[in-house]
């Protein structure tokens, strides 16, 4: 999940950090202030138990994850009974729980990520029939032992190319003090891209797309196909253009949104733990491979944590189709990026907040739900 070294608080009952956002731009050039905003609304639709992650599911529903291990189907009655509960098979204590889920394309299989009653990062896949889960077909995808409770990441997403793309945490603690972020004889502090189905036809868990960028190489492992990461905690694909969006969580004092192209082959380097945004962090030499974030703000105000979202896509608001709509965990305002060719120009505070907003989810219609640590699942509505 999301954790900052100035503080042992985490996500739920305990507080994952306090304060609130300051927006500063990620360079001098870059527009300063808010353009105009659309007029939106926030409208809850359901309380949950520390909602954490969701996913758009069969016939036009959306699936909500709760931290401690549930998943549940939101109706026009609110959130259903569990469909899946693993509440015996994980645990909250640091920064630990189900962390995302994700439903493949054709919506035949269904994707959680968690942490173990040990600590190790685990992805396993459920198969669907006639929209409902099929216990028995559980099986696990891929696992990473975490050597601390936190940074653990574990948002997943299936890109436009039908491949699982998994986000790691650098391992935890404070500084990435076991250098994973830009080591690449590891998975943590990455963004990994591998292929469930492919496992089904050669007996392996998962097979590694040939197309990733390091799989040529014996000193970084295949699955990689990102690195230089702290902690990213959310992430998405526009699903217009198919770009991606990191929302990585800062340490000291920047929190910082990277782009990659649709057409992006892979390998890019976000810097961590030689940079934190755009800054040399204690000292450390930017890379030369080093690929910047599009957008960071300081600390300088309240902001603490940044939680990303998605770009939108949804018909009911016009005014803001195509901006990435995110949002910090300590301030819970709704912000959003106006992005062409993956620059900034231009920015929106939309007005609304919903407390500790930990996530971001996009329905099958691409109309965008906020997920409040305290409970609160809101839609954003035009106002």
């Amino acid at each position: 999940m999301k954790v900052r070294t100035r503080s042992s608080a985490i996500i739920g009952t305990i507080s994952l950090i306090a304060a609130s956002l300051a927006l500063t731009t990620a360079s001098a050039d870059e527009p300063r202030g808010p353009r105009p905003a659309a007029e939106v609304a926030l409208t809850e639709v359901a309380k949950a138990q520390n909602p954490i992650a969701g996913a758009a599911g069969p016939r036009g529903t959306v699936w909500i994850a709760e931290r401690a291990g549930t998943v549940r189907v939101l109706t026009d009655q609110g959130l259903s009974a569990p469909v899946l509960d693993i509440s015996a098979e994980t645990t909250t204590d640091g920064e630990r729980g189900l962390l995302g889920v994700a439903f493949d394309k054709k919506l035949a299989h269904f994707y959680i990520s968690y942490t173990d009653l040990e600590g190790t990062s685990t992805v396993d896949e459920i198969a669907l029939r006639n929209g409902k889960l099929q216990p028995q077909t559980r099986r696990t995808v891929i696992t990473q032992t975490q050597p601390y409770e936190n940074h653990n990441g574990g948002d997943i997403k299936f890109g436009p190319d039908g491949y699982l793309y998994i986000a790691l945490g650098d391992g935890g603690s404070g500084g990435d003090p076991h250098g994973n972020g830009q080591n690449l004889d590891t998975l943590l502090g990455k963004i990994l891209r591998i292929d469930p189905a492919g496992g089904k036809y050669s007996g392996k868990p998962y097979t590694i797309p040939k197309s990733n960028p390091f799989v040529n190489d014996p000193n970084a492992k295949d699955e990689i196909w990102a690195y230089g990461l702290r902690n990213p905690w959310r992430f998405s694909f526009d699903s217009g253009t198919g770009d991606m969006l990191i929302a990585d969580v800062g340490q000291s004092d920047w929190e910082e949104i990277d782009w990659a192209s649709a057409k992006s082959k892979g390998g890019e380097n976000y810097g961590w733990a030689s940079m934190e945004g755009t800054h040399p962090f204690r000292g450390g030499t930017e890379p030369a491979n080093h690929t910047p974030p599009v957008y960071e703000y300081d600390r300088t105000g309240l902001g603490c944590s940044v939680t990303g979202g998605f770009v939108y896509r949804g018909k009911a608001i016009p005014a803001l189709k195509g901006q990435y709509v995110y949002s910090d965990y300590c301030d819970g305002t709704v912000r959003t990026l106006q992005l062409k060719n993956g620059k900034v120009t231009g920015q929106s505070d939309l007005g609304v907040t919903n407390g500790e907003v930990i996530s971001f989810v996009q329905g099958g219609d691409g109309e965008l739900y906020v997920l409040a640590i305290g409970g609160s699942v809101s839609r954003i509505d035009p106002a």
